[in-house]
């Protein structure tokens, strides 16, 4: 063949690569029922699977754009087609085994994205896909110095739970599908780039790093940031990744990790991911904390200066074992991660600083979960912990409902069969299924196998699981200090004063509570006479200042600046509870007009798991 015919050649197949989908794509492909239906993937495991990812990609902050390769070992049941979940990506070009292949983009779906699907053989190991980001690309958040605490670099971050990672990775994007990963990432010099995965401790001068992920995870669990970091080591399986201005303060906040850890371990095994880090990221950040296996993401939020909001670290790293290394396989059995993660999260805050403290942790989220249930007073339906999610973003489901109700079943359990043994089927049932993704029904079968027919307990598993709403014979959750603090606010109601050592060593949990619980003839008055007492207004605790705040909306409330610091507050801060709980109460109170005055100016800030959320609660259109 002369170089002239090679390169007509090569044209004719590029073009035939890229073309529309004029070319059908025959299957013979056997089936098989490892992998279960799952409605917000395109992808068809059962037909052919990937294994292993190879990523190759270059971060572009000047273009806001990443770029590279994602070369997957396969597995395919004589299969002719490979399908993997996209969203908003640029697909330049396909190969199979290092030849370019047919491939197609199916329609688009505003959820889910749209279907890449590839030709490929019978014998296919390997496919590699060239591709690019685009601004639509809803995984990602680019942003300028000056949204960083340092206000020098640009930085970056990926949030790729529930179904956002097809937006920066073409991939199979379903929980039940565990890959390993190796990348190699391209970052300006000066930058430091981290993932889920081994990790550099120090700024790399050429911007080239290399990462290993061995276990096997779920592709919600990848995970990218890039900035001017440093990390400092808590101790040798343990440290903390901040921006160079914070990473003494987080450092000093999170100095608990490793006895967290072996709390942990000792209630329910080994940790199984070597090391366990943070990363805290700007405020943007859409979540408390994010579990990526080996680097936990969290907000800056939690940074109270007194370790009191760290019970969130506690949570991320339960995930360690309830959703990294036992999976929910679909977003339908989501309850399965949460449930079981606030369960553990609040038997190692016992373990550490006692059932008091665990129980005020545990009466808040029951106090959440009241809300979420009146909430959805007109879809009951989404009060199950077993969900049907067709046809519904999967994001809806992440909610009160499953990390408390979840949390409620299972410690009513615990109740009912005794401490001993629960905690021994635990540990046997993470040890039984480490690794691997489990449904809802897989768990009640197993849970009646090995928990509650063994031990001749009768249990209304079903009507937890399965019904709307909250069964009768769920746990009693009490705390002495959170009726102390019911006290002292009456106190204060009726004799329109408060002794103010009373609160001296109060937990967050403690004001969080007596704020919240204001009652009906509580008036702007009483909340002027309370901050100035305590200057909740300009609160430095973020759980305490988000209470406030929501008071404040209730109350018509406008004393000491507060309108101000609610605005800067919701400008500066992008953590989705928090944010969304003050725009509802703005809503609640017939106040849109004002909410939307702030969120103009607040979007910009805000990642789009944030953002869509925001966007729909008050009808903005961007």
């Amino acid at each position: 063949m002369t170089k002239y015919t090679l390169l007509l050649t090569l044209i004719v197949l590029t073009f035939s690569c890229k073309k529309d989908a004029e070319k059908p794509l025959e299957s013979t492909e056997k089936t098989s029922s490892k992998y279960v239906e799952d409605a917000h993937s395109y992808a068809q495991p059962n037909k052919a699977v990937v294994t292993h990812l190879n990523l190759n990609i270059g971060v572009d902050f000047d273009n806001q754009v990443i770029e590279g390769q994602a070369n997957y070992d396969i597995e395919s049941r004589a299969s002719s087609k490979l399908i993997l979940d996209t969203k908003y990506l640029e697909i330049h070009e396909v190969e199979a085994d290092g030849k370019p292949t047919y491939f197609e983009l199916g329609d688009f779906d505003e959820q889910l994205g749209s279907p890449l699907i590839i030709e490929i053989s019978e014998d296919t190991k390997q496919v590699t896909v060239h591709y690019s980001t685009t601004e639509k690309t809803e995984a990602l958040q680019w942003l300028n110095p000056q949204q960083t605490a340092d206000k020098q670099h640009p930085f970056l971050f990926t949030q790729g739970q529930a179904i956002l990672t097809r937006t920066w990775i073409p991939i199979q994007d379903s929980p039940q599908i565990r890959i390993t990963y190796d990348a190699k990432v391209k970052v300006p010099s000066g930058l430091m780039a981290v993932m889920s995965a081994e990790n550099p401790k120090e700024i790399v001068a050429n911007g080239k790093y290399e990462f290993k992920m061995q276990q096997p995870i779920s592709p919600y669990l990848m995970a990218l940031a890039v900035g001017d970091l440093a990390y400092k080591a808590v101790n040798d399986r343990t440290g903390v990744y901040a921006e160079k201005s914070m990473i003494d303060k987080a450092h000093a906040e999170f100095s608990d990790m490793e006895k967290m850890v072996v709390a942990a371990e000792n209630l329910y095994g080994d940790y199984d991911w070597e090391q366990f880090d943070v990363i805290v990221l700007p405020p943007s950040f859409p979540f408390g904390g994010m579990e990526n296996p080996r680097l936990t993401f969290a907000t800056p939020t939690v940074i109270a200066g007194d370790k009191s909001l760290t019970s969130l670290i506690a949570h991320e790293l339960a995930h360690s074992w309830s959703g990294n290394l036992v999976t929910n396989a679909t977003w339908n059995d989501f309850w399965l991660n949460e449930g079981f993660t606030v369960y553990f999260e609040i038997r190692i805050m016992e373990a550490l600083y006692g059932v008091e403290r665990a129980n005020m942790i545990a009466l808040i989220g029951r106090q959440d979960l009241t809300e979420e249930i009146e909430a959805f007073r007109e879809t009951p339906e989404m009060t199950k912990l077993k969900l049907d999610l067709s046809d519904k973003n999967p994001d809806d489901g992440m909610n009160s409902i499953a990390y408390d109700k979840g949390y409620l079943f299972l410690r009513t359990l615990e109740e009912k069969v005794g401490r001993d043994k629960f905690d021994a089927f635990l540990k046997q049932y993470f040890k039984s299924h480490a690794f691997s993704t489990i449904t809802t029904e897989a768990f009640v079968d197993y849970l009646n196998t090995h928990l509650l027919e063994p031990n001749e307990v009768d249990f209304n598993v079903n009507e937890w699981i399965y019904e709307p709403g909250i069964p009768e014979n769920q746990a009693v959750i009490t705390s002495d200090k959170f009726e102390n603090a019911e006290q002292t606010l009456q106190t204060f109601i009726s004799e329109k004063s408060i002794d103010t050592s009373l609160t001296t060593n109060w937990t967050t949990q403690e004001w969080v509570h007596f704020i919240r619980n204001f009652p009906e003839g509580m008036t702007a008055e009483d909340m002027k006479r309370l901050d100035d007492a305590f200057d909740f207004t300009h609160s430095k605790n973020s759980h305490i200042a988000m209470v406030w705040y929501e008071q404040a909306i209730n109350l018509d409330y406008h004393d000491n600046g507060v309108d101000r610091e609610i605005e800067d507050f919701l400008i500066r801060v992008g953590r989705r509870w928090y944010v969304s709980t003050l725009y509802k109460a703005f809503k609640r109170h017939d106040k849109v007009d004002e909410a939307l005055a702030i969120y103009k100016k607040a979007r910009p800030n805000y990642h789009s798991v944030t953002a869509n959320t925001i966007d729909d609660l008050l009808g903005f259109k961007s």
